[in-house]
C-alpha cells in the first residue's frame, strides 16, 4: 500500500523548508511529486518563473516569482496575495492545516483591524485574515472542520469558525498576547477570551452601576466647565469610561484579596477620579478652583490636579480597600516609579512575600507612554526580585494625540503601548465607547495579573472633546479630528441607548440617576461658597505619626552611639557564614579583616563602619534598604554585603543574620537606571518613616540622570504636598584625576535647592561620623531626605579610620574641630589663617601642612553643609581672632561646589568678623579635567594658595 503523501502541515514544516531548499536549487534532486507540488505552489501548474532579485529569503511561504503578493496588501481591494494553490476538497489534511493558519493570523493580527478607535478611522486590511488568502473558496465556507484549537463545539463550519474569531478578536478589543513565549500564560488568555468570544455577560444591577459610573463622570465635568468657566480641569471627556473602568478593577482587586491599591496618574481626568473613585469632598475641590482660601495655601502648595489623597473605598459586597493617589507634578510619567515604590514598601511592612496584598495601578497618557524613557525602567523593575510588587495594572487613556502633535510624529511604533511588549504580558486595546468591552478587558487584566503575577496593559482609545487644556482651541491643529469628535454623543448617552434596547433599564432611571448626581454637586458648590468645613488630609498621620518636618534648630537630636560590647559583636556577626559556604579567598581575608577589627586588633574602615551602622539599627527593629547599580559588592569593591560561593554560586548576606529577632536587612543590585530606581526608593520612603531606606549611585554623577526626581519629588514635596521623606543618598564624590565624568556629585546642585530645611547635605571625612549620621537620619523623628557626598579614594585612606570607642561614644558633629596636636584656646593668637573645607581635600591640607610644618594654620571640617547653624560655627571660630584670614577650600571649579552657596549666605566677612576668601578651581564648564597629570598639577596649586605660597586670583575670589 503506498504511503499518503506527506503534504505541508504544522508538525513537518521543517523537512519541507528543507526540501523547497534543495528544489530551488536542483528540481530534479527531489522526488517527482514534490518537484510537481512545488512548481504549482509558485506558478499555479506553469513553467518556473525565473528567480528575481528579493529582499527576504525564498521559502515556502515567500516562492521566487510570487513579487509583491506574499506580503500584505495595506489598501483594500487593491491586488490580492494568494500564496496557497487550491487544494482538492479530499486532501483534508492540507485543508486543516491551512485552517490552522488562519486561526493563527486572527490571534497574531486579529487586533490590527479590530473596531477599537471610537472615532471610526479606517484602519489597514491584511489579506492573511481573508480565507482566500490560504485558498479557501466560497464552497468551504458550510465545510466542517475540527475546532479543537478553538475553543467551543469539537467541529465547526469555517464560517461559524471565521464568525467566532472575528468576534473575539476584531469587535471593540484587540488583544496582543501571542508574543508572549510562556504557553501556560498564552493558552490561558486564548481560552479565556474564545470561550467567551471576548463578552462579559452583566448582570442588570452591573449594568446599571456603570451606568451610575459613566454619569459620574459626565456630570462632573459639564458642572466643572459650567461653573468654572474657563478654568483649567484638564477634563476627562471623551475618555469618561475610565471612571467604571477604575471601579471594576478596584471590585475585582477586592475579590481577589487585595487591600490597598497605590494609583499613580498625571494631571488629565484626576479630578475626576479625586471625586468619584477617591472620595475625595467636591466641596474641596470647588473650594481650590474658587482658590479664595489663603489659609490652604499660603504661597506653598501645588494646583489641584497635582494633588494626591487617599481614603477606604467600598466595594459592592461591604468590602474595603485602601486607595492612595498618588501627588505627582507635570512631569506625567515619573510617578509611576514612585507608585511601585510605595507598593513594594506597603508589602514589605507585611510581610507580604508574596506580593497579593497590595497593587500599583499606573494610569497614562498615549503620547507619554511612547515618548517618556522612564515608562521603559519602570517595566524593566517588574520581575527583578528587589523591585517586584506582584504586577501592575497599566491604563493608558489612549486620547490619539499629544497636546497638539499626532501619534504619526510622536512615536515609530504601531500603537503607544508597543514598548510594553519588552515584557511576557498581554496588552488589550479596547473601544473606550464599549463600557462592556472596558469591562471585560479589566476583568481579564486583573484576572491574569492575579494568576501570572505580572503587568498587564489595558490602552482604552477615546478622544479628548476640548484641547489640551480648557482654554486651548484644538482646531488650530487638528480640525478634521474636532469636527469628528463634536458629532459624536457621550460616552453615557450611548451605552444608555445600548440599554434602553435591551430593556434592561429605562429612561426614567437612567434620569434619577443624573438629577442625584446634579443636586449633590449643587450641595457641595454651596457649601463650598458658604465656607463650610473643609476636610485637610492630614498625609502625616497615621503611618507616619511621631514623625514631623519643620526646622531643623527644633529637632531634638538623639543618641547614636552603641555599647562597645554590642559593636564587636555585630561586627564578628557580620562576618559569618553558613558552614560549608567557600567565598573568594580575597574575601576570606576581608572577613578575617572584619574580625580582626571586631576584636579591636585593627581599626575601622568605612565600609565596615557603615556595615555596623546597618546591622545596629537592625538589632534594634529598624529595617534597612539599600538598594543601586552594584551595591552588593560596592562599586569599588569595598562593601562585600552579598557573598557568593566560588563553587556553587550560592548567596549569602551575613548582615540578616546579625542579632535575633532582628529587622530586615534588605541590599540588592538594581538595573541600570537612575530615574527609575531612585523614583522607586523615594516612594519606598514614603510608605516606610521608621526605616533606613538608601539609594547609591555608581558615581556621583550619575544622579544627574534623574534630576526630575530629585526636583520634583525629593526637595519640593514638603513644601507642595507635605510629604516628608527620609531617603538617603550615597553619592560618590571627589576629584583624583578620573575625568569629568568621575569627579563631582554636583554639590552646588544640592545647596541650590536647600531652603526652609527642607535637605540635609554632609560631606564626611571619618567612619565614625558615616555611622552616627546613618543612625541619626534613622532614629531622629525629624525626616528630611539626607544626601551624602561619599569618598571613594577615602575608603581605603590610610587615615580615614575610626575605632569601635569612636562608635561607642559621642555623636555626629557637624563641624569637626581643628586637630593641630596641642592646639587649644591658647592657639588663638597663634592663628594665621583658618581653612575651612569639606571631604577628601581635608587629607591633602592636612598632609600638606604637615609637610611645611604650618602650624599656624587651623583646619576645620564642615561635614553638614546644610542646613547649617550659624551657632555651630560661631562656636567654632572662637578661637580665632577678628581678623583672621577665613579660607574656604574645594577641589571643585569656582562655580560650583559649595563655594558660591557659602560666599552668597556669608558674604565678604565670615560671622562679620573673619575675612572670608575662597580657593578654587577656576569657573569651568565642566567639572574635572581627564588628564591625571592636569589634575595633579591643579591640585598641588589649590594647596599652595590655600597655605600662601601662591597668590589668590579674583577668580579664586569669587
Amino acid at each position: 500500500m503506498r504511503q499518503a503523501h506527506p503534504w505541508p502541515n504544522a508538525s513537518n514544516l521543517a523537512f519541507v523548508e528543507d526540501l523547497y531548499a534543495e528544489f530551488l536549487r536542483d528540481p530534479a534532486s527531489i522526488p517527482a511529486e514534490w518537484s510537481v507540488y512545488f512548481e504549482t505552489l509558485e506558478n499555479g501548474g506553469g513553467p518556473r518563473a525565473r528567480v528575481g532579485p528579493s529582499f527576504r529569503p525564498a521559502s515556502i511561504f515567500n516562492p521566487p516569482g510570487a513579487g509583491s503578493r506574499g506580503g500584505l496588501d495595506l489598501v483594500p481591494g487593491q491586488g490580492r496575495s494568494v500564496p496557497f494553490a487550491p487544494v482538492h476538497a479530499s486532501d483534508v489534511a492540507a485543508l486543516q492545516d491551512r485552517l490552522d493558519r488562519l486561526v493563527r493570523s486572527y490571534r497574531v493580527r486579529g487586533h490590527m483591524i479590530a473596531r477599537i478607535d471610537p472615532l471610526g478611522r479606517p484602519r489597514p486590511h491584511f489579506h492573511e485574515l481573508d480565507p482566500d488568502h490560504y485558498g479557501f473558496t466560497e464552497a468551504d465556507l458550510e465545510r466542517r472542520f475540527s475546532a479543537s484549537d478553538v475553543q467551543g463545539p469539537p467541529t465547526l463550519t469555517l464560517r461559524e469558525i471565521l464568525e467566532r474569531l472575528r468576534t473575539t478578536y476584531c469587535r471593540s478589543i484587540g488583544a496582543q498576547f501571542m508574543h508572549i513565549d510562556d504557553p501556560t500564560k498564552k493558552f490561558w488568555l486564548q481560552e479565556r477570551m474564545e470561550a467567551s468570544q471576548n463578552h462579559i455577560d452583566l448582570s442588570r444591577a452591573e449594568q446599571i452601576r456603570i451606568l451610575t459610573r459613566l454619569t459620574d463622570a459626565v456630570i462632573f465635568e459639564e458642572f466643572v466647565q459650567k461653573k468654572f468657566l474657563g478654568a483649567k480641569s484638564f477634563s476627562l471627556e471623551g475618555c469618561e469610561s475610565l471612571i467604571p473602568l477604575l471601579d471594576l478593577a478596584i471590585e475585582r482587586g477586592a475579590e481577589q484579596g487585595l487591600a490597598e491599591i497605590v494609583i499613580g496618574m498625571a494631571h488629565r481626568g484626576r479630578l475626576n477620579v479625586l471625586a468619584n473613585i477617591l472620595g475625595k469632598s467636591p466641596r474641596d475641590i470647588f473650594r481650590e478652583f474658587a482658590d479664595q482660601d489663603p489659609e490652604l495655601h499660603k504661597g506653598r502648595g501645588d494646583v489641584k490636579y497635582h494633588l494626591g489623597h487617599s481614603n477606604e473605598y467600598v466595594t459592592s459586597s461591604g468590602g474595603r480597600i485602601h486607595l492612595s493617589l498618588c501627588f505627582n507634578p507635570s512631569h506625567l510619567e515619573f510617578v509611576s516609579p514612585v507608585a511601585l515604590g510605595r507598593t513594594r514598601a506597603k508589602q514589605d511592612r507585611y510581610g507580604d512575600s508574596r506580593h497579593a496584598r497590595g497593587m500599583a495601578l499606573l494610569i497614562h497618557g498615549d503620547a507619554s507612554f511612547a515618548g517618556e524613557g522612564i515608562v521603559q525602567e519602570t517595566l524593566n523593575l517588574s520581575q527583578l526580585r528587589g523591585y517586584a510588587t506582584g504586577g501592575s495594572v497599566h491604563v493608558v487613556v489612549n486620547n490619539q494625540i499629544g497636546f497638539t502633535t499626532d501619534p504619526e510624529d510622536a512615536r515609530s511604533s504601531t500603537y503607544a503601548t508597543d514598548i510594553a511588549k519588552m515584557l511576557q504580558i498581554p496588552i488589550f486595546h479596547v473601544n473606550g465607547e464599549d463600557p462592556e468591552a472596558v469591562a471585560q478587558a479589566v476583568h481579564l487584566a486583573m484576572d491574569f495579573r492575579h494568576e501570572a503575577q505580572s503587568d498587564v496593559v489595558i490602552d482604552m482609545y477615546g478622544y479628548r472633546r476640548r484641547g489640551h487644556n480648557e482654554g486651548d482651541e484644538p482646531a488650530f491643529t487638528q480640525p478634521q479630528m474636532v469636527r469628528a469628535i463634536r458629532e459624536r454623543k457621550p460616552v453615557r448617552e450611548g451605552y444608555l441607548d445600548h440599554l434602553l434596547q435591551l430593556g434592561g433599564v429605562t429612561r426614567e432611571e437612567a434620569d434619577e440617576i443624573a438629577i442625584r448626581r446634579r443636586d449633590h454637586l449643587e450641595q457641595e458648590l454651596s457649601a463650598a461658597q458658604s465656607g463650610g468645613y473643609v476636610h485637610r488630609l492630614d498625609p502625616l498621620g497615621s503611618l507616619w505619626h511621631g514623625h514631623h518636618g519643620g526646622s531643623d534648630a527644633a529637632a531634638p537630636e538623639v543618641e547614636t552611639a552603641v555599647p562597645r560590647e554590642t559593636l564587636a559583636h555585630l561586627l564578628a556577626a557580620s562576618t559569618d557564614i553558613p558552614e560549608g559556604f567557600k567565598p573568594h579567598p580575597k574575601i576570606e581575608r576581608w572577613l578575617e579583616a572584619r574580625r580582626e577589627m571586631a576584636r579591636g586588633e585593627r581599626p575601622l574602615d568605612w565600609a565596615a563602619a557603615e556595615a555596623l551602622a546597618y546591622a545596629s539599627l537592625a538589632a534594634q527593629g529598624v529595617r534597612v534598604r539599600l538598594s543601586g547599580q552594584d551595591s552588593e559588592r560596592g562599586t569599588f569593591s569595598h562593601r562585600h554585603a552579598v557573598l557568593h560561593d566560588v563553587e556553587t554560586g550560592e548567596r549569602c548576606m551575613p548582615l540578616q543574620h546579625v542579632a535575633a529577632g532582628q529587622a530586615p536587612v534588605e541590599i540588592c543590585n538594581s538595573p541600570l537606571s537612575e530615574t527609575g530606581v531612585l523614583g522607586f526608593e523615594y516612594g519606598y520612603s514614603l510608605d516606610c518613616p521608621d526605616g533606613l531606606v538608601v539609594w547609591e549611585a555608581q558615581f556621583g554623577d550619575f544622579v544627574n540622570v534623574a534630576q526630575p526626581i530629585l526636583d520634583q519629588f525629593l526637595v519640593s514635596a514638603e513644601e507642595k504636598w507635605r510629604r516628608l521623606s527620609g531617603l538617603v543618598l550615597l553619592l560618590p564624590h571627589g576629584f583624583e584625576g578620573q575625568g569629568p565624568e568621575h569627579s563631582s556629585a554636583r554639590l552646588e546642585r544640592f545647596l541650590a535647592q536647600a531652603a526652609e530645611d527642607n535637605i540635609q547635605v554632609v560631606n564626611l571625612t571619618t567612619p565614625a561620623q558615616l555611622f552616627h549620621c546613618l543612625r541619626r537620619q534613622a532614629l531622629r523623628p525629624w525626616r528630611k531626605p539626607l544626601i551624602v557626598m561619599s569618598p571613594k579614594s577615602l575608603l581605603r585612606h590610610p587615615k580615614v579610620i575610626s575605632n569601635l570607642d569612636d562608635l561607642a561614644a559621642g555623636g555626629f558633629r557637624r563641624i569637626l574641630a581643628d586637630a593641630r596636636r596641642g592646639a587649644s584656646s591658647r592657639a588663638k593668637p597663634m592663628t594665621e589663617r583658618v581653612l575651612l573645607s569639606s571631604g577628601k581635600i581635608y587629607y591633602e591640607l592636612e598632609e600638606e601642612r604637615e609637610k611645611r610644618r604650618r602650624v599656624g594654620v587651623a583646619i576645620l571640617r564642615i561635614e553638614q553643609l546644610y542646613p547649617l547653624g550659624e551657632e555651630l560655627l560661631a562656636e567654632a571660630l572662637a578661637p580665632f581672632a577678628d581678623g583672621t584670614p577665613a579660607l574656604w577650600v574645594q577641589e571643585e571649579p569656582e562655580n560650583m561646589g559649595a563655594w558660591r552657596h557659602l560666599r552668597l549666605r556669608f558674604g565678604e566677612k565670615l560671622l562679620g568678623r573673619l575675612p572670608f576668601s575662597g580657593v578654587t578651581r577656576p569657573a569651568s564648564a565642566s567639572p574635572a579635567t581627564g588628564s591625571a597629570n592636569s589634575h595633579r598639577v591643579e591640585q598641588m596649586e589649590i594647596l599652595q594658595r590655600a597655605f600662601g605660597t601662591m597668590e589668590i586670583g579674583p577668580a579664586a575670589l569669587g
